[in-house]
């Protein structure tokens, strides 16, 4: 039985890699593209898809949102999130908007295709390092725990956020993102108030050292 599939990344060059990697599966069939936040809500529409393979730092419209409005209108597409993100926040918000697989970029192409034959045989799947049990237990403490000031941060803010870390300008950012580099602003200043920080340069020292100790937790659980 084929499986059609709608591929959206805002890279061409990753986008035609899946493309080539998908097409040597018999039983999938690639019916479109998008580049946007926006155009994939789009495309949804007219194509209704099987699967959607989505990355979830998109521009025009953010990944969180896409996967819960395709969740709300298209509840039989299952959403494959395509990410090189590894955090846990990140994959938590991700299955409870509504994805069904969460595949990390550095996954093999075998687990892409893994992925998507999970999915449509109607069970969710996880890249290796992440699963069930990691994020049970991030749930369980996000529950116990006082909040983590990261998580009051809207998706938008993280997209800024890791954006910012990644070294790009104010200027690339808003083209990125299809903002104003006052919005982008807007957002760096909001964030700064609600993580308790005074400047730019502590913000992303801020993202860096919480990107190394969730690191540095993923290798303590591999070792026990």
């Amino acid at each position: 039985m084929t499986r059609t599939i709608l591929l959206a990344d805002d890279h061409r060059i990753v986008r035609q890699g899946l493309r080539a990697l998908l097409k040597v599966e018999p039983e999938f069939l690639v019916v479109g593209e998008a580049a946007n936040g926006l155009e994939t809500v789009r495309l949804m529409e007219q194509l209704l898809p099987d699967v959607l393979v989505l990355d979830l730092m998109m521009p025009g419209l953010d990944g969180f949102k896409v996967i819960r409005q395709v969740t709300r209108k298209h509840p039989r597409t299952r959403i494959v999130v395509l990410s090189m993100h590894a955090n846990e926040a990140y994959v938590q918000e991700a299955l409870q908007a509504g994805a069904y697989a969460y595949v990390l970029k550095e996954s093999s192409a075998d687990e892409l295709v893994q992925a998507i034959r999970t999915v449509t045989s109607g069970s969710r799947f996880l890249s290796p390092p992440l699963s069930e049990q990691v994020l049970k237990a991030y749930s369980e403490r996000a529950r116990s725990a006082p909040l983590d000031p990261y998580e009051t941060l809207t998706a938008r803010e993280r997209e800024v956020l890791q954006l910012t870390v990644a070294g790009r300008t104010g200027a690339e950012i808003s083209k990125h993102l299809f903002i104003s580099r006052r919005t982008v602003e807007s957002h760096r200043t909001n964030m700064m108030r609600k993580l308790g920080l005074r400047n730019l340069k502590e913000l992303i020292s801020y993202s860096v050292r919480r990107d190394q100790l969730f690191a540095q937790q993923q290798a303590e659980h591999r070792e026990g």
